[in-house]
């Protein structure tokens, strides 16, 4: 007895052991700051940034009601809340293995052996009746860490389904706020555009007018034609334009394209979001789909700790108790008790290499995992600096494109001083009017890049962030 107990607590003590290397941080690059910050704010990270509605800070109740209905009735966000929950079943069913397994059994059985088989008296009875009831309890020691390496693999992918349902929450919070705002561009270079077609109208009418006086001849009317006939082209494509953007607005938010629709604002002076930056080394705390792809790492740590038990042999205790007699008449009692009680063990003594093929697989995807998150990490790093740099250079855009908007409505101001004293004449205004609205619709275009490169730089940074007023 006392044999067995040493030997039951020494397999409890060696249950504490695991063959899975100590989990590190794959190692990156580290920098203070971003090439591209300039004279950027670092701020405080955020936990959970990206559950943040940092898309309140437009400032815009559309858009704010649009992006609670995708939150909830996105298909693609549905499927990847079904994939979490499938992958936190697989984590709690691998999680379960740690537990000894306990079944019962209850059987009742008639039967009849042939009277002809060989050692069987002439004449005997050859039926006979079985009844069992038991319970069988098989419990595998986890002596080298295989089961409990296996449980932190499954746990940790369940958390990195987690973390690309949150990544795909960035995601769609990002496209839908792309969409949207490009549709509000779309809505006012409409206007611009109309109003240029209304130009070109006035100036064929009054290109007519001077053929019929003699002025001009028939190749100055064609080509008035044909300049509003090219601005009717690029309206009816701006139209069209913006019913695609309207129908990729209703998929994102799970609506009928056939039925959903949002109404045109003749307004676009929504400004550009300027997030606060962290350090670089925040965006590791910052992006789920970073921490997603370290999940991943430590699930393939984890494994090879797996790959390596399977060198070992395998303990197991197993135990069984209850009843059994050829009838069914004092069934339950003492004389009809059985039971066992003992270790057992497995080892392979020969497999052709299989498992040390397994244990190369292992540390190979460990590998794959590492390489696949440093990319993920300098891919993220690239991601900012290109937002951070594209935001200066449309900044000075905007500014160029001001000052020239400038110039042409003084000089359009001008020209209507000079027809109004009999010193011009209205395809003068006209043509001056034109480079204005030329340059009101590169105005909108360099805003709404703006808007939308700020979109993509939150995305970049993680997700959410706070205002000074929050803050």
């Amino acid at each position: 007895m006392m044999i067995r107990m040493i030997f039951f607590a020494g397999m409890l003590l060696l249950g504490a052991c695991s063959l899975a290397p100590t989990y590190e941080r794959p190692k990156m690059p580290t920098a203070d700051k971003f090439q591209e910050a300039g004279n950027w704010i670092p701020a405080q990270t955020l936990a959970h940034a990206h559950a943040d509605a940092w898309w309140e800070n437009f400032n815009d109740p559309t858009l704010n009601q649009l992006e609670i209905q995708a939150q909830t009735a996105n298909q693609s966000l549905l499927a990847a809340a079904a994939r979490l929950a499938q992958a936190r079943a697989i984590a709690r069913a691998q999680h379960a293995a740690l537990m000894p397994d306990i079944t019962t059994v209850a059987a009742h059985q008639n039967g009849r052996i042939s009277s002809n088989k060989p050692f069987i008296p002439k004449g005997m009875n050859t039926g006979y009746q079985d009844n069992l009831i038991g319970v069988d309890v098989n419990y595998e020691i986890d002596i080298w860490g295989a089961l409990r390496n296996a449980s932190t693999a499954s746990a940790a992918l369940a958390a990195a389904s987690a973390d690309d349902l949150a990544a795909l929450h960035l995601s769609i919070q990002a496209e839908l706020a792309t969409d949207y705002f490009n549709l509000r561009g779309t809505d006012a270079e409409l206007d611009i555009l109309q109003q240029w077609t209304n130009n070109w109208q006035s100036n064929e009418q009054l290109t007519q007018q001077q053929l019929d006086a003699g002025a001009v001849n028939q190749s100055n009317v064609a080509q008035a034609q044909q300049s509003l006939n090219d601005t009717l082209t690029q309206l009816a494509a701006l139209h069209l334009t913006r019913h695609q953007l309207q129908h990729a607005i209703a998929l994102i938010i799970g609506a009928n394209p056939d039925t959903f629709s949002l109404p045109a604002v003749h307004h676009f002076d929504t400004q550009a979001l300027r997030p606060k930056l962290g350090l670089p080394s925040t965006l590791l705390e910052r992006r789920p789909d970073i921490a997603s792809a370290e999940r991943a790492v430590v699930a393939a740590n984890a494994d090879i700790g797996v790959a390596r038990a399977a060198f070992f042999p395998v303990f197991s205790l197993d135990a069984a108790l209850g009843y059994e007699n050829n009838s069914s008449a004092a069934w339950i009692n003492a004389p009809n008790q059985f039971w066992s009680l003992g270790p057992s063990m497995v080892l392979t003594l020969f497999d052709g290499g299989r498992l040390q093929a397994l244990s190369d697989l292992a540390r190979a995807q460990w590998q794959e995992t590492a390489a696949n998150y440093r990319k993920k990490v300098l891919t993220a790093w690239r991601e900012v600096e290109d937002g951070l740099s594209n935001q200066r250079e449309l900044e000075q855009e905007a500014l160029s494109a001001q000052q020239s908007l400038n110039s042409a409505q003084t000089i359009f101001q001008q020209a209507q001083y000079r027809y109004q004293a009999g010193l011009g004449n209205q395809l003068d205004v006209l043509q001056t009017e034109r480079t204005v609205l030329s340059s009101t619709a590169q105005n909108i275009g360099i805003h709404t890049q703006r808007i939308i490169n700020s979109i993509t730089l939150v995305k970049a940074l993680g997700g959410g962030w706070r205002t000074d007023k929050q803050e």
